[in-house]
């Protein structure tokens, strides 16, 4: 059952039979509850649903008891759906797949499901970046007669708040569904493939056997990348996934890598009290509009974060109390090691090349806009992909690729994708950047306006930052934006709507913001494209 019409669809069939006294019908579950004080056959109950469209079984004893409902796919044969992967892409896949009518196996060997974001990535990392935040207010606030003080900091008890967190949310969002979901099963296992319909899997505590599938979605998301870099390999350095549950706090950690996860885990262990020195092998956030990194830089190091660029780690040393690393820049020291260049599908054991499965250089997985790979009746979504690597892309395409692999037509479309690193400031873009732009031939304009400029920045008293807007130039149309403010990351989507809704710089100055928000940026630089804001008045329209 898919929706509402098949609940009552099914409550009728089954009511109009002799003998049914009562009946509970749930959409969630794929199944009626009958009452019957004479009894009534099974064949007459199955019957009664496939005359209306539906596959139907009764449940065995020791199973919910009444009879399954699940609409036909065309021969009256329930899809069956297999989705190698656990995360927040394959889930969006089954729920999805299921609500329309499949028959869905989720395969993964992890320890745990739910994948990267839950459980290592961005639930963990947040909680972890907002008590930083909360100890830095302690330490250093901009307002007079509030008097500061260094905070007690308790790293176990931070620890345990944070994995009660993340394991409260992996049981409602991931195992309560997969429980209570009956279209979904999970086998615990590694699989393979053996040809575009068959999967080979090898489960965790048993032999290798084959699973057959009419359509194959691959959602085995990435892992950190690790640089070949001399030593690295024979010293206890971390990834994120240490570092988030790292106790004690190192003394001084040393950051390599300038992207998202570095800078946002460089600050947070410099505000939780640990020394950092960050190497950066180019610039900080090197793929972004410089002004962005340039900003980003300044923040860090009024905080004391020491941030090396254009320094490159040529070997690595670990002396069992301290890691020394050789640089261009000269020898550096810290106690621990943090290695955060980036992420690298998880590809290599699925043996795409069998089914002629494209993979880009780095053995992500080449998609459409609808993520078809090219084998036939095979999608793969989420980090595992040639797509960005947000969760809220994976969970997207999931999404998509359910609805794709039933017959329909749903494209992703990234065009107006927003993006959060939650550093502070935030540092948040959507659209195209100037270079961009030109590479697509697009002639633009841009300004840049200063938090000094933007009433609610003044009130904090935190005016580092900037908001820019891009704009092709003959159609007035905003094509980009990129901020670095305080909370940058709520102000972002309205950037995103207005670059989705084809908005003109000058409508998207007309409109309403509230006053003293941050938000209210974005039309105060959509303003500066025709006046002089710094001789408006407050919340001047």
């Amino acid at each position: 059952m898919t929706c509402e019409d098949c609940v009552a669809t099914v409550t009728d069939a089954l009511c109009a039979i002799a003998g049914v006294d009562e009946i509970t019908v749930s959409l969630q579950r794929g199944s009626a509850s009958i009452g019957s004080s004479n009894g009534v056959d099974a064949a007459t109950l199955i019957d009664a649903l496939v005359a209306n469209g539906f596959d139907a079984s009764i449940e065995t004893p020791g199973a919910r008891s009444g009879a399954a409902a699940k609409r036909h796919n065309g021969d009256g044969v329930p899809l069956r759906v297999a989705i190698i992967g656990s995360g927040s892409g394959a889930f969006a896949c089954a729920i999805r797949a299921a609500e329309d009518g499949a028959r869905v196996t989720l395969i993964d060997d992890a320890d745990v499901i739910g994948g990267t974001c839950v459980n290592v990535g961005c639930v963990p990392s947040k909680i972890m970046i907002r008590a930083a935040q909360l100890a830095q207010q302690q330490r250093a606030n901009p307002f007079d007669g509030l008097a500061n003080h260094e905070p007690g900091i308790d790293r176990a008890l931070l620890l345990r708040q944070q994995r009660a967190r993340v394991d409260a949310l992996r049981v409602a969002k991931y195992e309560m569904i997969l429980q209570e979901n009956p279209a979904l099963d999970l086998v615990r296992g590694r699989a393979r493939f053996k040809n575009d319909g068959t999967l080979i899997v090898r489960p965790c505590d048993g032999d290798e056997f084959e699973l057959q599938a009419d359509r194959i979605v691959i959602a085995t998301g990435a892992r950190p990348a690790i640089p070949p870099i001399d030593g690295l390999a024979d010293t206890p350095y971390w990834t994120s996934t240490e570092a988030l549950v790292a106790d004690p706090l190192p003394r001084h950690l040393l950051v390599i890598g300038s992207s998202v996860v570095a800078v946002e885990l460089a600050q947070a262990f410099r505000r939780l009290g640990s020394a950092v020195t960050l190497l950066a092998r180019h610039t900080l956030l090197s793929r972004e509009d410089p002004l962005l990194g340039k900003a980003l830089k300044q923040a860090f190091e009024s905080e004391g974060i020491r941030v090396l660029e254009n320094t490159q780690a040529g070997r690595v040393e670990f002396d069992g109390d301290r890691f020394r690393l050789h640089t261009t820049a000269g020898p550096v020291e810290g106690d621990r090691l943090l290695v955060a260049t980036g992420r690298r599908a998880n590809t290599a054991d699925l043996d795409l090349p069998s089914v002629g499965i494209e993979t880009d250089a780095a053995g992500a997985i080449v998609v459409d806009e609808r993520l078809r790979t090219s084998a036939a009746g095979v999608y793969a979504v989420g980090d595992c992909t040639t797509l960005p690597q947000f969760v809220y892309v994976a969970a997207a395409s999931g999404t998509r690729a359910a609805i794709n692999l039933a017959g329909g037509d749903a494209a992703i479309d990234l065009s107006a994708m927003p993006a959060v690193i939650f550093t502070d400031p935030q540092v948040a873009t959507v659209g195209l950047t100037e270079e961009q732009a030109r590479q697509r031939n697009i002639v633009t304009d841009s300004r840049v306006l200063e938090l000094e400029h933007v009433p609610r920045a003044l009130a904090n008293f935190a005016t580092g930052g900037f908001i820019k807007l891009v704009i092709e130039a003959s159609s007035r149309r905003l094509v980009g934006a990129r901020l670095i403010a305080p909370e940058g990351g709520e102000v972002i989507q309205a950037a995103a709507l207005a670059i989705r809704n084809r908005m003109t710089v000058d409508a998207l100055a007309d409109q309403l913001f509230p006053y003293l928000t941050m938000a209210e940026g974005l039309k105060l630089c959509a303003q500066t494209f025709t006046r002089d804001v710094s001789q408006l008045s407050c919340c001047a329209g």
